[in-house]
């Protein structure tokens, strides 16, 4: 970037007298900024002629000229940063900001939230992380999850407020008396997000490429082929009846992009752009469902603007606001509740650990200030007595006269509150004589952990997605914590109840089954739930669309951004945003 290299030339020049007019040659000035005089004479010019400075000359070599600065680099760059934002061209803004890393808050911050550009309403989402590849399948980040729910489409989907899912590539399905027969029927106006239309065969050729992944399987285990019957029909044909099939294709794993193109999808927004400083969407001009109100979102991924004060984006990654320190008592909570997806212990109930002592255990956790007194943010986390609400723990005669083992293995992976559970749990485990060994996986799924087989104790967070039970159904599917800690007939066991469960036709049947299934695990004290998070995104006032969907984000086909009026649409001043 020409323009780039041509700012931070004319910094080193600034920096020497710090604006201050100088007498200087060419000579000095090439060296100050490691290049030929000849160059340097080039540079001068292009200076001058974009009118950051004044170079007058005199005649003859080596002598002395004139040097006067007419800008400030601070508000070069920010003019310059506008200027490519005008144009669309945000990766050239952000890389302008990280130039100046001591600078970069007071740099970003009149670009972030939602803002007017050119007529075209844009949200700017700072980031406090990398977002990982959008990859086929399960994926571990709640943004990450909900960034692909965003850019791709499945055949059905999840609503707000509706416990069933509904139509969405497909505009209905039927399923055939004995239920081994599900058919998908396509809307005709579909199309990716490069325009060109849908093709009944390449979402055949995608699905089957999503079986050949273990996790999918599993979650498709039912499925025995799939097939483009009609140049509209997609039909699924079982092994055995599923009537979750409507629901596992709603979620975000199973969302369907081009089989050639895994970027591309047919969702509300198109992925323009994804590098580790900034991921850009753009709406989709030929979206089969209502058209997003804004045109672009961007996620402007600065970790180094958060390292010593979060204020201005995540004080947690659940926890969103917007604005400088000293703004944020002016915030207003937008909209908060309290996660469905909780922190969880499993226990490996065996020759080292009795199911009494496992109980025992749990009321350690829950019947002493144990959750209550971890040394986190106030209002950041929710001691959980039931898995979701109903699901509610049993509740035992007092185990305090049973022993515990003298020794004990804790594996454990993120969030970090987990990092403060694990301690205190070591603290308090230790004064009652045992010695718990805890271990750190450094990742959010238990995928590809061989040290999970050998742990007595389990940590971990579940995600709850938009029908609870269905998710919960998924997780006892498809994750890998299960066949470590369960027994192997014990496992056995839970895959024929599965199986006996996703038979029912009745929604409400199915509900109840699963219910009977997990306050099993939890009255054997294989599993328990620790805590639950506060999510929140707070705004300013003004701000429109903006409702906690059930991973802590927003819908951001719902998000609109109110028009500016009189003097502020001249000067397209920002209307923040979360």
């Amino acid at each position: 970037m020409r323009l780039l290299n041509r700012l931070n030339q004319y910094q080193r020049l600034w920096q020497v007298t710090a604006g201050e007019d100088q007498q200087v040659s060419v000579a000095t000035l090439a060296e100050r900024c490691y290049c030929s005089e000849r160059h340097m004479r080039t540079l001068l010019r292009q200076m001058q002629e974009a009118g950051w400075l004044r170079w007058e000359p005199h005649s003859g070599r080596g002598k002395r000229a004139q040097l006067q600065f007419l800008r400030a680099p601070d508000s070069l760059r920010q003019e310059l940063m506008e200027q490519a934002l005008a144009q669309g061209r945000a990766q050239s803004a952000l890389a302008l900001a990280q130039l100046a890393p001591h600078d970069l808050r007071a740099l970003l911050n009149p670009f972030l939230g939602g803002r007017w550009q050119n007529d075209t309403p844009t949200l700017r989402i700072p980031y406090y992380r990398p977002l990982e590849p959008l990859q086929p399948g399960f994926l571990p980040g709640r943004a990450e999850q909900h960034l692909a729910g965003q850019i791709f489409a499945g055949l059905t989907r999840f609503v707000s407020d509706c416990r069933l899912p509904l139509g969405d590539m497909a505009h209905h399905w039927d399923i055939s008396d004995d239920a081994l027969c599900w058919r998908f029927h396509l809307r005709p106006t579909l199309r990716w997000h490069n325009g060109d239309a849908v093709e009944t065969s390449q979402l055949e050729s995608r699905f089957r490429m999503l079986l050949a992944l273990p996790m999918l399987r599993a979650l498709f285990a039912s499925v025995k082929s799939v097939e483009a019957t009609h140049s509209h029909t997609l039909t699924f044909t079982l092994h055995r009846p599923d009537f979750w099939l409507a629901h596992r294709l709603a979620s975000y794993g199973s969302v369907l992009a081009h089989p050639q193109l895994p970027q591309t999808g047919c969702g509300p927004f198109r992925l323009v752009a994804f590098s580790p400083e900034l991921v850009r969407l753009e709406s989709h001009e030929h979206y089969h469902l209502s058209h997003p109100l804004l045109k672009a979102v961007e996620y402007w991924i600065t970790p180094q603007l958060f390292e010593q004060d979060l204020g201005t984006s995540c004080r947690h990654p659940v926890q969103i606001a917007i604005g400088e320190p000293d703004e944020l008592v002016h915030l207003q909570p937008v909209s908060d509740s309290v996660s469905l997806g909780f922190c969880y212990l499993t226990q490996r109930t065996g020759p080292n650990l009795s199911r009494q002592q496992a109980r025992r255990l749990v009321q350690i956790i829950h019947q002493t200030a144990l959750l209550d007194t971890l040394p986190l943010d106030e209002n950041l986390i929710k001691p959980s007595k039931a898995l979701i609400p109903g699901w509610d723990m049993p509740r035992w005669p007092q185990q305090e006269d049973v022993p515990l083992p003298a020794k004990l293995t804790l594996i454990y992976h993120l969030p970090v509150e987990l990092h403060t559970m694990a301690q205190q749990l070591k603290s308090c485990l230790a004064e009652l004589g045992c010695e718990l060994t805890v271990l750190f996986y450094d990742a959010k799924t238990w995928e590809g952990c061989s040290a999970l087989a050998q742990a007595d104790l389990v940590m971990g967070d579940r995600l709850i997605g938009d029908a609870p039970e269905y998710t919960l159904e998924q997780w006892l599917r498809c994750d890998p914590v299960w066949p470590n800690v369960l027994s192997a007939p014990h496992f056995a066991h839970l895959q024929t109840t599965l199986d006996s469960v996703q038979s029912l036709a009745c929604e409400t049947a199915r509900a109840n089954a699963l219910q009977a299934f997990f306050s099993q695990l939890m009255e054997e004290a294989v599993l328990t739930p620790l805590f639950n998070y506060h999510y929140r995104i707070s705004a300013p006032p003004g701000v429109e669309g903006i409702r906690l969907n059930t991973r802590g984000w927003f819908d951001f086909t719902q998000a609109w951004l109110p028009p500016p009026r009189g003097e502020e649409a001249g000067r397209g001043n920002p209307q923040t945003l979360p």
